[in-house]
């Protein structure tokens, strides 16, 4: 929660600046409109948005992941790490207290904790010395040196002064106390805002995975080999989608007895997604090259099939009686009306279903791959190499984005009418 009150406090201050401050002067068709609340052809990219939301991120993840490439000024605290104390009063069955202190060094991530000696000290509970990493808890025997144990019937009735006991917790400048079921001492040093490596490591460490595998490879393959088979599976898949639902998005648009038979398969499996099908899809094609397509084909086929519907029934009836009323034949129909008109729903559908099948690959490539990104992100998440799977996310964020525009282009190139009827 706090991070996303950061986040919207960001985005609602560089509004604001940009709103305000930063003067912009435009001088295309939009700038000659007055009119712009309501009309989507106004409403454009904001670039400079854009940047600031992707510096964001990266201020974001480098800030609560103490990123050497974000200056330290802006780094969320980070946990404890040096030597602190407490001090634990036990008091034995005859009412006898004492106190003893416990001096604890705290290592940075990743450090071994030496341990270390203390003096004892006098009475019947004796000093302590405790190593241990950041971000964790130790369970402290405090009885092991002591001259009365918990055994003897001694037990913990206050740290630093504060009462404690085994229903509650207690918090005090060196951290968070609790007493375990026996009667121990359970320590948690100030964690502070900052994640540790294992669950979220700083863009630096996710860049030099990138160049490790991009240089040795992962898994006897290279890094573009795996990104190879997942981009081949995805365009292959995509492509069987779209062959095999265009014309059948087409047929049910054009056809009550198609709409009437294929109507019901098609309402029936659209909102099944495609991770539950990869039982069967094992069962019936195995765990090669073909069932990974197919997964994905079905992932794509139904969204294009609805696309290419949509678009047949988004076509402006008046130019199909315009047609017909000079002379077009039903093929004449076909070519120059229905088709040129439902591009843009088959384009929004492309669009779309390239996304899913993306989104797909993973659990495709779950189907005992030995490459592909999913592969990599799933071997890796098994030995908890966070970095791996973060690279492995980015490059198909990065891929699947690069997709997206190209076919936003294509778009543009080949629907050139797009909203412009």
């Amino acid at each position: 929660m706090f991070i996303l009150g950061v986040y919207l406090a960001i985005f609602a201050l560089s509004f604001l600046v940009v709103r305000f401050l930063v003067q912009r002067t435009v001088h295309d068709y939009t700038s000659l409109k007055t009119v712009t609340f309501g009309d989507e052809s106004a409403v454009t990219s904001n670039r400079i948005a854009s940047i600031v939301s992707v510096v964001t991120i990266f201020l974001i993840w480098g800030s609560f992941t103490g990123s050497a490439w974000v200056p330290g000024f802006l780094h969320a605290p980070g946990p404890f790490v040096g030597d602190t104390s407490f001090t634990y009063t036990i008091e034995t069955t005859d009412g006898v207290r004492d106190d003893a202190t416990v001096q604890v060094r705290v290592f940075n991530f990743g450090e071994t904790a030496t341990k270390f000696d203390v003096d004892p000290g006098d009475g019947i509970a004796k000093n302590d010395a405790v190593a241990m990493n950041a971000s964790r808890s130790t369970t402290i025997l405090f009885d092991i040196n002591d001259e009365v144990s918990r055994k003897d019937g001694a037990h913990v009735v206050a740290i630093d002064g504060t009462a404690i006991n085994q229903d509650g917790e207690i918090k005090t400048p060196a951290g968070r106390f609790t007493l375990t079921d026996k009667g121990a001492i359970n320590f948690s040093p100030p964690s502070g805002l900052q994640m540790e490596p294992i669950w979220l490591p700083p863009p630096e460490a996710v860049v030099a995975r990138l160049v490790e595998i991009a240089d040795e490879g992962y898994r006897n393959s290279t890094l573009w080999k795996h990104l190879g088979y997942s981009l081949f599976r995805v365009i292959a898949g995509f492509f069987f989608g779209a062959l095999l639902g265009i014309p059948l998005g087409y047929a049910m648009g054009l056809s009550n007895w198609f709409r009437g038979w294929f109507e019901p398969i098609v309402e029936f499996m659209r909102p099944v997604p495609p991770l539950a099908l990869i039982p069967l899809v094992i069962i019936w094609f195995g765990i090669g090259e073909t069932g990974k397509i197919i997964l994905l084909f079905l992932a794509s086929l139904w969204i294009m099939a609805i696309a290419a519907r949509a678009g047949v029934s988004g076509v402006n009836i008046s130019k199909v009686h315009a047609a017909y009323s000079l002379g077009a034949s039903k093929f004449q129909i076909m070519r120059y009306v229905i088709m040129p008109n439902s591009l843009p729903e088959i384009f929004t559908g492309a669009r779309v279903a390239m996304g899913v099948c993306w989104g797909t690959v993973v659990a495709a490539e779950l189907v005992a791959a030995s490459e592909g990104a999913g592969m990599m992100i799933m071997v890796a998440s098994k030995f908890q190499l966070t970095d791996i799977v973060l690279m492995g996310i980015i490059l198909i964020g990065v891929i699947g984005f690069a997709i997206d525009i190209l076919m936003s282009k294509a778009e543009n190139l080949l629907v050139p009418w797009k909203g412009k009827s």
